[in-house]
C-alpha cells in the first residue's frame, strides 16, 4: 500500500490494513534485538537521565507466541526534558506518537512502521517516570506460570484471527484478561 499520506494522517482502518495483527512463534533473537536497542538508547543519554530500561510485552516472555514487536519500558529522570527525548530517539528512527489520553512524560515512540508496511524489526518505547508499572508484574507473572501463559497465548491467537486488521479492538479485547493477571500478580507480590 503506497500512500501519499503520512502515517499520522491515515485512518485506523488504513493503518489496520497496512499493519495486520500477526502472531508468530517465540523467537530467541527478540532478546538480542532488545539488548542491542537498549545499548543504543543508553548511548543517547547521560546515565543520570535513564532510571531503567526493561524488555516488556510478549516478546519478553519465553515460549509465548507473539506479535514480533519489541516493547521497551524506558523510565526516565524527572530532570530529562521531553524535547530531548523526542530529539534523541528521533535521531535513531523513532516516531513520537502523541497520545492525549497519556500526556508526557508518558510518551510512546515507534520504529519499524512505514507507509509501505513494516520495515525491519518493530519497536515500541513506552517512556515514563520511575514507577510501579503493571507491565513488569504481568511479564513476570506470565513467565512463571505456564498454564496462564498458554491461556494468554490462546486468547491472543483467537483475537488475532478475529481482529486481524483492527489493532485497537485486538488490544481492547485483551484488557479484561490483562487486568485479571495484573491483580493476581500484585497480590502475589504482597
Amino acid at each position: 500500500m503506497n500512500s501519499d499520506k503520512d502515517l499520522h494522517q491515515m485512518t485506523t482502518e488504513e493503518l489496520g490494513k497496512l499493519f495486520p495483527i500477526v502472531i508468530q512463534e517465540f523467537d530467541n533473537n527478540w532478546k538480542n534485538h532488545f539488548d542491542t536497542e537498549k545499548k543504543q538508547i543508553q548511548g543517547l543519554f547521560e546515565k543520570s537521565e535513564i532510571e531503567s530500561i526493561e524488555h516488556i510485552g510478549s516478546t519478553a516472555i519465553q515460549d509465548l507466541k507473539s506479535k514480533p514487536t519489541i516493547d521497551i519500558l524506558m523510565e526516565v529522570s524527572k530532570k530529562l526534558k521531553n524535547e530531548k527525548i523526542i530529539e534523541k530517539l528521533g535521531a535513531i528512527g523513532y516516531q513520537y506518537i502523541k497520545r492525549l489520553d497519556n500526556p508526557p512524560p508518558h510518551m510512546m515512540f515507534v520504529k519499524g512502521y512505514t507507509t509501505e508496511g513494516f520495515e525491519g524489526q518493530v519497536y515500541h518505547i513506552h517512556v515514563r517516570y520511575k514507577g510501579d508499572w503493571d507491565e513488569i508484574y504481568f511479564r513476570d507473572y506470565i513467565r512463571g506460570n505456564s498454564e496462564i501463559r498458554k491461556e494468554y497465548e490462546d486468547l491472543k491467537l483467537e483475537l488475532a484471527s478475529r481482529f486481524r486488521n483492527d489493532r485497537e479492538a485486538y488490544t481492547k479485547a485483551k484488557t479484561d484478561f490483562i487486568e485479571k493477571i495484573n491483580k493476581l500478580a500484585r497480590e502475589e507480590k504482597k
